[in-house]
């Protein structure tokens, strides 16, 4: 009883606390001049300029071949206008969308920032998308306006150009590849020369759509998730309390912008806050990641779990020699963050690894560990100031108990459906074109994320799995992370994928895929170790039946391990 008494009290007490930071969070930005609302690409940009702040650097580009660009706010802010004034010469209205496909180059940033500024909708696609995603995304989004390069319109678009009904323009980066003369398609440099650099951006909406990122897709037709101008306020507040984003500092997040965080945390949140972006156009390598550690002195470092691991597998050796002496925080997102890699980020960077957890419809970080916090290796943290959340009771079947059309919410250490109470600046607005689908995302005044979690008493939240990736085996609910954790303490293991196989007996049976780390040989002897570890960390019940080594292990664009296509590949291979 005084769990649950002492739970309500500090769950009373945080939502009287959200309705202040989400004030007090508004009034941190400036709102367009004159009192015409509020619009991303203005706090994120111009009002540095305004506040005298013009000349200090916003974007540093390397490039993958050892070039530099470095692009200070008022450059910034200048170029950003010549896109927006590029977007008028064609014609383009308020409202209409704007895809952007291009690498991790400072066009890309340029391109997103002025398309806000004209307040049309920008959508950023992955640079490695092939035609057919390209083409599902356009068509759904109904894209307007296509920023890419020349080799990417020739491979990708002019292949599926006729079915691409409402593309009215391609305006083309210049690279090494020359298209061939088209109706509609023209030169970003031409364009970009003969446009103003003044700009006033319009009245501005915060109910105004901005950003349209589609989910990965991996079970069907990918879904448009909105997001509006307000969304900036818990871009910047979360930046604030997450990450100690401060001015002038070196950011360096290496999600691509094609992905929600790589918008969110690598373009919004820490030009809000006037510090320097460090863009790297070139793929992950742990040597030339240490080194851009260390030679442009990085003081927060944003990442994925994904190259956690793959910096784990390389081990400390590599980190030595090299001074990240100015790194303040280095913060995780994408999927969770396995106590391994959390205890081993002590041994290799001195300092904790804070990861955190959000989706792409809550449009920024919701449940965190964050600088000042104790870590609990494992859990996800705590919620963020300004959000509620929840834990909600399911049956089964994975239907809400619901009493007088609230759900009914349950007492810390339970297992069941992690939840937030609407109405934090940043959550998603609609689905597009899927009004239905989007209705079914919530219960109550609750948004229901679809991940399974518990709470403890202190406030922590611990993740158990996706509802639809839980193994449900001889009746026990087995969640996939619980097991691939366990994997990860063994000394061999540098990352691990758990999926359950169908059983006529008891339902299903776990069935593990473990990458080795470096210079690990794979043996008869090795395979046993590792059998009697995940027995002695688990118990039978929850134990692997069996364990496969492999190479590498499929991860979607954003370095999610995907589950699903290990479960699907397995099951064809088995009939």
């Amino acid at each position: 009883m005084w769990r649950q008494t002492s739970h309500a009290r500090r769950v009373s007490a945080q939502r009287t606390d959200n309705v202040q930071v989400w004030s007090a969070a508004r009034a941190a930005l400036d709102g367009l001049p004159h009192g015409a609302g509020l619009n991303i690409a203005h706090e994120a940009v111009d009002r540095h300029v305004l506040h005298g702040r013009g000349g200090e650097t916003a974007i540093r580009w390397l490039g993958k071949k050892g070039d530099r660009r470095e692009l200070t706010y008022e450059q910034l802010r200048d170029e950003s206008n010549r896109f927006a004034n590029l977007l008028v010469g064609l014609g383009v209205v308020p409202g209409e969308r704007v895809f952007v496909l291009l690498g991790r180059v400072p066009e890309l940033y340029v391109s997103v920032l002025g398309a806000l500024k004209h307040r049309t909708v920008v959508c950023p696609l992955f640079s490695s998308f092939g035609p057919e995603p390209i083409k599902q995304r356009v068509n759904l989004g109904s894209a307007s306006v296509l920023v890419t390069t020349a080799a990417h319109y020739a491979r990708k678009i002019v292949p599926i150009r006729s079915e691409l009904s409402t593309l009215r323009h391609v305006v083309l980066v210049s690279d090494d590849v020359a298209p061939e003369p088209e109706d509609g398609v023209m030169s970003w440099a031409l364009l970009m020369g003969e446009a103003s650099s003044s700009y006033r951006i319009g009245p501005t909406s915060p109910e105004d759509p901005a950003l349209l990122h589609f989910t990965s897709g991996t079970t069907g037709t990918p879904k448009g998730v909105v997001h509006v101008h307000e969304a900036v306020v818990a871009h910047h507040a979360t930046g604030t309390h997450v990450l100690d984003l401060r001015a002038g500092d070196i950011f360096w997040c290496t999600a691509d912008p094609g992905w929600v965080t790589g918008t969110s945390y690598g373009i919004v949140s820490p030009l809000t806050h006037g510090a320097t972006l460090i863009v790297d156009e070139a793929d992950f390598d742990v040597d030339r990641w240490y080194g851009i550690l260390q030679s442009e002195r990085v003081n927060v470092w944003y990442t994925a779990p994904t190259a956690i691991r793959m910096l784990m597998r390389a081990g400390t050796k590599a980190v030595r020699g090299h001074d990240l002496s100015a790194l303040r925080v280095v913060a995780s997102v994408g999927e969770p963050l396995n106590p391994e890699a959390v205890i081993w980020g002590r041994a290799a960077y001195g300092m904790d690894i804070l990861d955190n957890w959000w989706q792409t419809e809550t449009g920024g970080i919701m449940i965190a560990n964050r600088p000042g916090l104790a870590v609990k290796p494992g859990s996800m943290g705590v919620a963020v100031p300004g959000i509620e959340a929840q834990i909600l009771r399911r049956d089964p079947a994975g239907h809400l108990e619901m009493n007088d059309g609230e759900p009914a919410i349950e007492p810390p250490g339970v297992d069941g459906e992690l939840a937030l109470r609407v109405g934090w600046p940043s959550m998603f607005r609609a689905y597009l074109g899927m009004e239905d689908r989007y209705r079914k995302c919530f219960a109550g005044s609750w948004y229901r994320t679809g991940d399974l979690a518990r709470i403890d008493d202190d406030g922590y939240f611990w993740f158990v799995g996706r509802a639809d990736d839980v193994i449900k085996s001889a009746g026990h609910l087995i969640g996939p992370f619980e097991v691939e954790s366990a994997l990860m303490e063994h000394a061999a293991i540098a990352e691990a994928g758990v999926i359950g196989i169908p059983d006529p007996v008891i339902g299903e049976v776990v069935k593990a895929f473990v990458v080795l780390k470096q210079g690990v040989v794979d043996d008869p002897a090795l395979r046993r170790d590792l059998m009697a570890h995940a027995r002695r960390k688990l118990g039978a019940v929850i134990a692997p039946r069996e364990i496969v080594v492999r190479n590498e292990l499929p991860h979607t664009r954003s370095g999610k391990i995907m589950r699903r296509l290990l479960k699907a590949r397995e099951l064809e291979a088995h009939g």
